[in-house]
C-alpha cells in the first residue's frame, strides 16, 4: 500500500511575514494587493484575521469593514518563494517524490522511505517539527494511501497538525464531509450534485460510478473514484518537468475599460505576450480563452476552438476580440481582462489544414513576428510597438 503525504503551510504568506515582523503575530494580519494599482484583494490572512471573518480573495475595503484594525502588508513574492523553497528542501530529505500543488502545498510519496524514517505518520511528525523549529512556520499534513485523501487530511485539522486517513477509517472521516470538500469539486458541480440530493462525499461514493458518470460525464466518474478511495494518481518526481497545459496573461487596468477600443489595446498587449511564450516553448494552441471581470467584480470566461493551431499574436488577438464582442456590450466597464491559449501541441507536430488555408500569408506573418522577437530581444522590448497602442 502506498503512503502519501500532503503538506500545507498554514497561512503561508501571512506566517512568513510574521517571521520578519514579530510585532504582527498577535494582531489581525493580511497580505493584500496594491490599492493604487487596483489589485485590492486579500491574498492571505492569519488566524486572528480569519476569526474576524476576513476571507482570502475578498476586496480590501470589505475586509477592513469587518476588521478595522486589520494590518495589511504588500505581497513580497521573492521572500515567500525563498521560504517555500526551504520547506521543499526539508521534504526532499525524506523522498525525491515531491509534487508541488501551488507554492505552499506539496504531495510526498514516502512509501519507500519508511524503511529509513519510520511510518508515514512518524515521517509527517518529523517534517512538521523540523519546519517549525528550523523555519518558524507551521504545516498541516495529511497521511493517506492516495493523493486525494492525503489532501483532505491536510485540510481536516489546522493549524500545526497531522491527520492520518487509512482504508479502515476513511469512511468515518471523509464521507460525512460536504461534497465541496472533495478535491476538484467546484461550485457548479456541487450545485448539480445538490440538485440530485448528493450532499456529502459519502453520497457521491454511494451514488455509484455509473450514475455519477450519467450525471456529470467523465468528471462524475472521476469524483466517484476520488470519493470511493480509488485514486491511483502517482506523485511526480521533484525534478520532473510538468507538461505545459496552457499559457495565459491577464491584467487589472489602472482605469476601467469603458469601450471596445480601450479593451482592444489591452488584448493586443496580452496576446503578444501569450504568443511570444508559445513560440519560446515551441508550441501552438488550438483554443483561445477570454476572461473578463466587470467594475462590479462580476466575471465570465469564454473560449473558442481555432480552425488550425497557431502561435501568432495577430490571430490570437483577433479571436479574443471576437469573443469580447460576442459576450460584452460595455453597458458596464471592464476592470480586468485576460487571454489564455490552451489545447497546446508541439510546433513541429503535423496538422491538417483547410484547403482554404493561406499558407503563404501565414508564413509571412510568422516571419514578421519572429523578426520582431529578435529585434526586441537584441535592443529593447519597447523598440517596436503596434500602432494600436498609440491611437
Amino acid at each position: 500500500m502506498r503512503i502519501i503525504l500532503h503538506s500545507d503551510i498554514n497561512n503561508c504568506y501571512a506566517s512568513i511575514e510574521s517571521i520578519g515582523h514579530p510585532e504582527y503575530r498577535d494582531i489581525p494580519l493580511a497580505v493584500g494587493g496594491d490599492p493604487e494599482k487596483r489589485h485590492g484583494i486579500i491574498l492571505a490572512k492569519n488566524d486572528i484575521a480569519k476569526k474576524h471573518g476576513v476571507k482570502t480573495g475578498e476586496p480590501l475595503w470589505q475586509a477592513l469593514r469587518k476588521c478595522p484594525s486589520l494590518k495589511i502588508l504588500p505581497a513580497n513574492m521573492p521572500l515567500y518563494q525563498h521560504y517555500c523553497a526551504l520547506v521543499k528542501n526539508i521534504y526532499c530529505d525524506y523522498t525525491d517524490l515531491v509534487e508541488s500543488f501551488g507554492p505552499d502545498e506539496a504531495w510526498l510519496d514516502v512509501t519507500e522511505s519508511t524503511a529509513l524514517f519510520g511510518t508515514g505518520e512518524e515521517i509527517a511528525e518529523t517534517i512538521r517539527k523540523r519546519i517549525k523549529s528550523e523555519l518558524g512556520l507551521t504545516v498541516s499534513i495529511g497521511v493517506s494511501f492516495n493523493k486525494v485523501f492525503a489532501k483532505f487530511g491536510s485540510d481536516y485539522k489546522k493549524p500545526d497538525a497531522v491527520t492520518v486517513i487509512t482504508p479502515e477509517n476513511y469512511k468515518e472521516i471523509v464521507w460525512p464531509a460536504p461534497a465541496g470538500d472533495l478535491l476538484f469539486a467546484g461550485p457548479s458541480t456541487i450545485r448539480e450534485l445538490n440538485r440530485r440530493g448528493i450532499i456529502t462525499i459519502g453520497d457521491i461514493a454511494e451514488y455509484g460510478k455509473e450514475a455519477m458518470t450519467r450525471a456529470l460525464g467523465k468528471n462524475g466518474e472521476k469524483l466517484y473514484f476520488y470519493a470511493a478511495g480509488l485514486d491511483t494518481a502517482p506523485v511526480t518526481k521533484n525534478d520532473e518537468p510538468f507538461p505545459i497545459k496552457s499559457i495565459g496573461n491577464s491584467t487589472t487596468t489602472p482605469k476601467d475599460m469603458e469601450n471596445f477600443r480601450d479593451a482592444k489595446k489591452i488584448l493586443y498587449m496580452l496576446s503578444e505576450t501569450v504568443a511570444k511564450r508559445l513560440r519560446d516553448n515551441s508550441l501552438r494552441c488550438s483554443c483561445i480563452q477570454l476572461y473578463i471581470r466587470s467594475s462590479s467584480l462580476n466575471s465570465k470566461e469564454r473560449q473558442k476552438i481555432l480552425p488550425y493551431p497557431t502561435n501568432l499574436s495577430k490571430i490570437i488577438c483577433e479571436q479574443a476580440q471576437e469573443l469580447l464582442r460576442l459576450n460584452w456590450d460595455f453597458s458596464e466597464p471592464l476592470r480586468s481582462i485576460g487571454v489564455r491559449a490552451t489545447c497546446l501541441t508541439p510546433e513541429n507536430a503535423p496538422h491538417q489544414f483547410s484547403m482554404w488555408f493561406d499558407e503563404s500569408e501565414n508564413h509571412r506573418q510568422e516571419t514578421l513576428e519572429l523578426t520582431v522577437d529578435k529585434i526586441r530581444e537584441k535592443y529593447d522590448s519597447e523598440i517596436i510597438k503596434r500602432a494600436v497602442y498609440c491611437v
